[in-house]
């Protein structure tokens, strides 16, 4: 019992890959049967990947120490879980209404059974979302940080100001915008690179901050956007709303 009350408070340390060896594995084999600690290291990845997308200052000194100071006397609490239902009331009720109530619980069984499954395959879904997030966010981060970074700036015909970032030792570019207005229905905005007048497909952009593109920059003379079907287009559609020249 303690062993498992232990493993409850490791949800956190999961969900940032932070345990190794033996104690992952354990937590591993738990997480296949702990409905609480499986929705709980959704949620903890989920804000991992937000945390890690949004562009922050770094913390004062002062806080820095004092958080790191302090880290190791919380302790995390564990998440709630729900006692099992007490099986004197199933055999009493079992007594009492005799075939219906048996029929009646394989019923509830069947049923409950089929939403836990689906609630699991969502979980899965959520967490596997997460990490392909907050994956996305690291790579990001790196191309903005790069010590080879350059960047170009430009604005839209609607008047919304970008910034193409480019790392050629990461072979990596990063898009980002402010003021873009919100797509119309059933449209989209799409990058592209300038391929010496060919346009080559980097990514659709769900509205204004900081995206990596899709395909490095290769030898890209400029970046386009345009607004496209959903789903984009192999080619562009429509006039560009930016064609930004890249460095040299």
């Amino acid at each position: 019992m303690k062993h498992d009350e232990h493993l409850h408070t490791l949800t956190g340390a999961y969900a940032l890959d932070a345990l190794t060896g033996e104690e992952q594995r354990a937590f591993a084999a738990h997480l296949r049967r702990c409905e609480a600690c499986l929705g709980e290291v959704g949620e903890f990845e989920a804000t991992a990947a937000r945390l890690a997308a949004a562009v922050s200052l770094p913390a004062p000194a002062p806080m820095r120490r004092a958080v790191l100071t302090r880290i190791d006397t919380v302790r995390q609490a564990p998440p709630r879980t729900r006692p099992p239902a007490p099986a004197l009331l199933t055999t009493a009720l079992t007594r009492r209404a005799g075939p219906f109530v048996i029929a009646a619980s394989i019923a509830a069984a069947a049923t409950f059974g089929g939403l836990a499954v689906r609630q699991h395959e969502q979980a899965e879904q959520a967490r596997t979302q997460a990490q392909h997030s907050a994956r996305q966010a690291q790579d990001l981060a790196a191309v903005l940080a790069a010590s080879d970074a350059r960047a170009v700036h430009g604005r839209t015909t609607t008047g919304a100001a970008t910034t193409v970032v480019i790392s050629a030792l990461r072979e990596e570019a990063a898009f980002v915008s402010s003021g873009l207005p919100a797509p119309p229905a059933g449209r989209t905005y799409q990058l592209w690179f300038d391929d010496q007048g060919t346009m080559r497909p980097a990514g659709l952009l769900p509205g204004d901050g900081a995206t990596l593109m899709e395909g490095g920059p290769g030898t890209a003379r400029a970046v386009g956007l345009t607004l496209e079907p959903s789903g984009g287009s192999l080619r562009p559609t429509t006039t560009p709303l930016l064609l930004l020249p890249l460095p040299a």
